[in-house]
């Protein structure tokens, strides 16, 4: 009896915890299904936006196969989440996506590394998104 009271004690104080994981997965997609509906979403962009945006998911999702922390998956998942319902619809709309600012807080906890390869980011951008008539002139 001493056990069991020991067990339902450890549960109660893990059920909440298992509580909110499971609301926090609720919403979540598999990976497998979540990289599909990346890619769906990717198909009324624009031919070098859905390009850029393609080769960078099947890249991140080729990086992150093999790791294991649930917390590291979760986070993960739930980033590529929040990205996907920020796409514009694939019906309506698609043409007009211009992005959004990113947010301060998240660019102060950037990296080194990461300022740097947004940087390199946005010249890559700059240099795609120029008008024909700049780029003959160049």
């Amino acid at each position: 009896m001493r056990g069991t009271i020991r067990k339902l004690a450890a549960s109660v104080k893990s059920s909440q915890s298992l509580i909110d994981l499971r609301e926090a997965s609720a919403s979540l997609h598999l990976p497998i299904p979540l990289y599909r509906r990346l890619l769906r979403a990717h198909r009324g962009l624009p031919y070098e936006m859905r390009s850029l945006g393609d080769a960078y998911v099947k890249a991140e999702f080729r990086r992150h196969r093999e790791v294991t922390n649930p917390v590291h998956v979760m986070g993960f998942l739930t980033q590529w989440k929040i990205y996907l319902d920020q796409l514009p619809s694939t019906r309506v709309g698609a043409r007009n996506f211009s992005g959004k600012k990113l947010d301060a807080t998240i660019f102060e906890k950037m990296s080194n590394e990461q300022l740097g390869q947004l940087y390199e980011l946005l010249h890559t951008t700059k240099e795609l998104w120029k008008p024909v008539e700049n780029k003959s002139k160049s």
